[in-house]
């Protein structure tokens, strides 16, 4: 019986054999109703018929002469339309579909046609039942080496997206700068995927603002565009061009709806915004459309174009470019985060530094700040320069750890403190104290999500009178010193020192104390002030960048530059790079006052000594031409000394210094500090200082360790 089985369907496919291209033809009509997608590919829909014409073929041919179907080859056509799925991106599942729909509609037409050959029923059902399993047999084993070729294609298709998808996770990004993240994007692009790209942000993301909603017409600016061609003559809009898309264009609908967008054209009906003007020159035939679109925002538009590529942009192409697009977009929005914040911060900091520097008798300073070049922002340095009474001058140099507009508004908020201070004459290390207090309560009131508030402070006071410099620490490493020009002692010598100074704890940590030191400056010594930014490099130790900086300042102290120079001289030296921290840098040249310009008188303490005070005043401003002060500096002489004999202790000095300004001091042993008071109508006392405020332009105290100092000014005539 089985031979007989196989006999009757060996006479059955030679008969049948003449109608295999006809079969095919049914058989891909039928595939076509089933799967209407696969028609809309013109490649495809050519392919399946060639390939199931062949399987027809082949089927048949195994029937006719008996062979075993399970060591059958598929026919190349197969794997050819296999390859051509996994190309095209058709789902695995999509082709094993219509290997059954033809296997199955070749077997309902051989089932037809064996009743027709013969009339018994017993070698009819033995025969359907031979073909089953025969063509079951044959769909195994042709699927397996189908899937096989499908599998392939695929895996290289996925490895070359991994390699696309890793080269952007790698070399898009690289920087926090908005035009560089566009040309990367570009780069990667043209690598191997698209013949031309073109990066398109809208005007306003440029312009360091919120990106507004799309408009029909958004103003966009070509920031980045690269091609297989040189110099990029198949863009009909140059580099940093603005141009606008008409608003029924699909780049103007892309933008609006933030939808991407794969589209087909040909070379002689390119858009105007694809083509350059002119004839058709360079084939363009395919072009993915994304938007830019990063925490719910569009920045702009970026097209990926072929010509010189054969094969055009697959539905997997554009999720590719997707995944790239939506990569650098993301990059461009931190960019422009960054930028945005970082020139705030940096406007911020910048606004809050001395504008230009102080007129000073007492010294001749210069000054730079320099942003870091680095990822992490604007930090929180900043330098000051502070008159003070008695032609006294405050230097200062500080540092608020952290980054951002955090670290430039607490910077702020201590300098306007440090000024504040100083404008109650604290000696250093009082001073200090009280800006620690005040860094801790900024730590009690600022969120946790703020981060830790803390800074390091340098706060020097110099006296051109008597040429000390007062100084303390707190966290921030000691000033160059190096001695003046033609010194004597000192010519020729090695590099400036940083003096002995004991560093107390940076702001913020309290309970630990500071401590004033106190130096005799020669005059014409420079002085560098700096922040940590100056001297820190991953490329020097700490000494020896601080060696650095010492032979630099003294080279330049020999030299007689002036600061300005010494602060282009010490940046050239120890930052030949952009720094990778903020950089504060103040650069002072102390100058002594004439000695002739200081009265100095010891007073008794006996109300005797006032009369001899205010003529001790009298003879000094005569010998200084200044007798139109006379009468209101014996005033405030007579009563500045009545009230530190009266109310102070012993020793009683008055000083009197001409400068920028008339200054009269009377020190005295007793720390307690005088205040005005308004006087009732027959009290006898109470208006002293009420006078000395009137007459003054300025007046207050200063503290000592010994004592106290009441001073007052005067404007000279």
């Amino acid at each position: 019986m089985e031979k007989d089985v196989s006999a009757f369907l060996g006479r059955l496919a030679h008969e049948l054999r003449p109608r295999s291209e006809r079969w095919a033809g049914v058989l891909v009509e039928r595939m076509r109703d089933e799967l209407p997608e696969l028609w809309q590919k013109a490649d495809l829909r050519r392919r399946a018929l060639g390939e199931t014409a062949d399987h027809v073929t082949a089927f048949l041919d195994a029937l006719e002469h008996g062979r075993d179907v399970t060591g059958a080859q598929a026919p190349p056509t197969a794997l050819e339309l296999a390859r051509g799925f996994a190309e095209a991106g058709v789902p695995l599942s999509t082709l094993l579909r219509t290997y059954r729909l033809s296997h199955v509609g070749l077997l309902r037409l051989l089932q037809d046609e064996v009743t027709g050959f013969t009339d018994d029923q017993r070698l009819a059902n033995a025969a359907t039942l031979q073909l089953i399993t025969t063509g079951f047999a044959y769909v195994d084993r042709s699927s397996e080496q189908v899937v096989t070729a499908y599998q392939e294609v695929r895996d290289r298709r996925v490895q070359r997206r991994l390699v696309i998808t890793n080269e952007a996770s790698r070399r898009i990004g690289t920087t926090l700068d908005t035009v560089r993240t566009a040309e990367e994007l570009a780069e990667v692009g043209t690598d191997g995927f698209a013949d031309l790209v073109t990066v398109d942000l809208l005007d306003t993301v440029l312009q360091d603002a919120e990106p507004l909603p799309p408009v029909d017409a958004p103003v966009l600016r070509r920031v980045a565009q690269r091609s297989v061609l040189d110099g990029c003559p198949d863009s009909p809009v140059g580099t940093d061009e603005r141009h606008v898309h008409a608003p029924e264009s699909v780049p103007a609908e892309v933008l609006a709806g933030g939808r991407p967008v794969l589209l087909r054209v040909t070379a002689s009906d390119a858009p105007p915004w694809l083509a350059p003007p002119g004839p058709p020159r360079f084939g363009f035939h395919s072009v993915l459309l994304l938007p830019l679109c990063a925490r719910g925002t569009t920045l702009g538009l970026a097209q990926f174009v072929r010509h010189r590529t054969p094969a055009p942009f697959e539905d997997d192409d554009l999720l590719l470019a997707q995944d790239i697009a939506a990569r650098a977009a993301l990059y461009i929005d931190n960019a422009r985060r960054y930028t945005h914040e970082r020139t705030t911060a940096l406007t911020l900091q910048r606004s809050l530094l001395p504008r230009r520097p102080v007129e000073q008798s007492a010294v001749e300073t210069a000054a730079r700040y320099l942003p870091s070049g680095a990822r992490a922002g604007v930090g929180g340095d900043w330098y000051d320069v502070i008159p003070l009474s008695g032609g006294r001058v405050a230097l200062v140099v500080g540092d608020v750890v952290g980054r951002g507009l955090n670290a430039a508004a607490t910077m702020g908020r201590l300098r306007t403190a440090v000024r504040a201070f100083a404008d109650i004459d604290l000696m250093p290390d009082e001073l200090l104290t009280h800006l620690d207090d005040v860094v801790i309560r900024l730590q009690r009131e600022e969120s946790r999500e703020d981060g830790e508030i803390s800074a390091t402070c340098l706060y020097a006071v110099y006296d051109p009178a008597t040429r000390l410099c007062s100084l303390a620490s707190a966290g921030h490493v000691p000033p160059a010193v190096a001695p003046p020009a033609g010194d004597a002692a000192t010519t020729g010598a090695a590099p400036a020192a940083l003096p002995a100074l004991p560093i107390g704890p940076p702001l913020g940590v309290g309970g630990l104390p500071f401590e004033t030191v106190r130096w005799e400056l020669p005059e014409g010594s420079l002085l560098a002030l700096f922040t940590d930014g100056l001297v820190q490099s991953r490329t020097r130790d700490l000494d020896v960048s601080l060696e650095l900086l010492g032979d630099t300042l003294a080279r330049a102290s020999r030299a007689s530059a002036s600061p300005d120079e010494v602060c282009d001289q010490l940046l050239a030296v120890m930052l030949p790079a952009r720094p990778s921290d903020d950089v504060a840098l103040l650069v002072t040249r102390t100058r002594a006052l004439d000695p002739g310009h200081v009265a100095t008188l010891d007073l008794p303490s006996d109300p005797a000594a006032v009369s001899g005070a205010r003529r001790f005043a009298a003879d000094t401003l005569d010998a200084w031409g200044l007798e139109e002060l006379s009468f209101t500096t014996e005033l405030i002489v007579s009563e500045l000394v009545t009230n530190a004999i009266r109310y102070g202790k012993p020793p009683v000095h008055l000083r009197l210094v001409l400068d920028s300004a008339l200054t009269c001091e009377v020190f005295d042993a007793n720390s307690t500090a005088p205040h005005m008071r308004r006087a009732r109508t027959f009290d006898e006392g109470g208006r002293g200082l009420l006078l000395v405020a009137q007459f003054a332009e300025r007046w207050g105290t200063r503290h000592g360790r010994e004592g106290k100092t009441i001073w007052a000014e005067q404007a000279l005539p």
